[in-house]
């Protein structure tokens, strides 16, 4: 069942995400236009489009989240699609709605799904009747700190805040206590409401010492649907991801298989189509827990793609045309280990502040089996204090995690970036640590073991370099 493809399609995103989809989509033999603003004019994936169009001034409200500009832009140069890519708008039912109207294909899940489990309470309540586990929690969105503090009584403390319409991190506060609670609810709704323009919050029983696992699925329009081997991405400070990998090292066969029919039989029921990823805690006895849905491409699809040897993007603009998948779950193996280091211009000694500026010089370890680096930057590029401060992602594939982290850790010490701080040594003791060669860590271990260790580290070298110059001086 073959049909044809596009032969223009609007990337509606930035920086290295923008640059892998032109390139996938020049791979197929189709054009790429790209958006763009005054602070990313100069950009790599400006100049690697077919077509660009200024969309609005720098601030994301008034460019990358202007839905309005983005369709004209679309319309305005021919496209017959949409790749939202991650973040902005690649999980905003309104917009697929818009493309839909505007007879353009969003590429990713129609409107009605990605609502359905773009809303917390709903994904949960629908994971559940499936037969999914779930994380216990409040059975109802919460609007108010007294039905929040009879919850949290009810679960018992630790619990998590979170927004119903919540992503990447923001409109989440782990609290221990009723004062806490108070605080972190008040704090939570104002971030939900000025991130997602959506107040609504839910709580979560915290469940300790736990494993961040997803699965990544594909499902054509045909009722063809593959669950994809394990990404663990325990490795994470503030709920931000740090690194991932994949497979996890602690899951057997029997555990993956299992999750993996787990996941691809709740797809197959939601009638799911496109690609998304499905959220676990796995608790140390090894019970997976259903945590969300991503209805989207994930910032670490990379690891997936090195273990699987799939192309994620080419894959979501083939369905999106009315393809159907080449292959089924049985082909779909575990192919070595991946890991992915996000590097940042970000100071990790001042909580992992971002640091916008020039970069002066860029030098990328490239040229070696197994490593790919996904960068939307190059040297003379301009870290904006508009939008993240990512600057790459080093993937490292081999047979084994020895070797995998051996290499990335060869390719962070060859790395040279000038002009920005990074948080390259940081990036580069993690992967060194005992913690990450045990790979027992869980989503709290940066925070609660790894950072103090390595910022009294950091202050002795500084100390030292201090005292060496002021040696030099006399």
């Amino acid at each position: 069942m073959k049909t044809n493809l596009f032969t223009k399609v609007l990337v509606a995103n930035r920086g290295e995400i923008a640059v892998q989809i032109i390139r996938a989509l020049h791979e197929l033999g189709i054009a790429a236009v790209a958006v763009y603003t005054p602070a990313d004019q100069d950009s790599p994936f400006v100049q690697l489009a077919d077509e660009a169009v200024c969309i609005g001034p720098n601030p994301v409200t008034d460019s990358y989240l202007n839905m309005q500009a983005i369709i004209s832009a679309a319309n305005l140069t021919g496209c017959q699609a949409i790749h939202p890519g991650y973040g902005f708008l690649s999980e905003n039912a309104e917009f697929a709605r818009l493309c839909q109207a505007c007879h353009l294909t969003f590429i990713g899940p129609d409107t009605d799904q990605i609502r359905a489990m773009g809303d917390k309470e709903t994904a949960r309540q629908t994971m559940q009747q499936l037969g999914v586990p779930i994380i216990p929690g409040s059975q109802h969105t919460l609007t108010t700190l007294t039905a929040a503090q009879r919850v949290a009584r009810q679960l018992g403390y630790p619990v998590m805040i979170k927004a119903v319409a919540g992503g990447g991190g923001k409109g989440i506060r782990t609290v221990t206590n009723d004062d806490q609670l108070a605080r972190g609810f008040q704090l939570a709704q104002r971030e939900a409401r000025a991130s997602y323009s959506d107040d609504r919050l839910y709580l979560e029983k915290i469940i300790t010492d736990a494993k961040h696992i997803e699965v990544q699925v594909l499902a054509d329009h045909y009722g063809h649907v593959v669950a994809l081997p394990e990404r663990d991405c325990s490795l994470q400070r503030h709920h931000q991801k740090v690194i991932e990998e994949s497979p996890c090292a602690l899951i057997t066969t029997q555990q993956r298989q299992s999750l993996l029919k787990l996941v691809a039989d709740a797809t197959k029921k939601l009638h799911y189509t496109n690609t998304g990823t499905f959220e676990f805690l796995m608790d140390r006895p090894g019970q997976f827990y259903f945590l969300e849905m991503n209805t989207r491409l994930q910032v670490e699809h990379p690891v997936t793609e090195m273990v699987t040897g799939l192309e994620l993007i080419k894959l979501q603009v083939q369905i999106a045309a009315g393809q159907a998948l080449p292959f089924r779950q049985k082909d779909v193996q575990v192919n070595g280990v991946a890991i992915e280091c996000r590097l940042n211009a970000e100071d990790p000694n001042f909580d992992f502040r971002p640091q916008p500026g020039k970069i002066s010089n860029l030098v990328l370890p490239i040229g070696s089996l197994g490593v790919r680096i996904d960068a939307g930057v190059t040297s003379g590029s301009l870290i904006s204090p508009f939008y993240d401060s990512m600057i790459a992602k080093i993937i490292i594939h081999g047979r084994t995690r020895q070797r995998v982290q051996q290499k990335m850790r060869r390719c962070l010490d060859e790395l040279v970036v000038s002009g920005v701080q990074t948080n390259r040594q940081f990036l580069y003791d993690l992967v060194g640590s005992q913690l990450v060669q045990t790979a027992r860590y869980t989503t709290e271990d940066i925070q609660n073991q790894f950072m103090k260790g390595w910022l009294d580290g950091q202050a002795k070298v500084s100390a030292t370099n201090n005292d060496g110059a002021a040696a030099t001086a006399s």
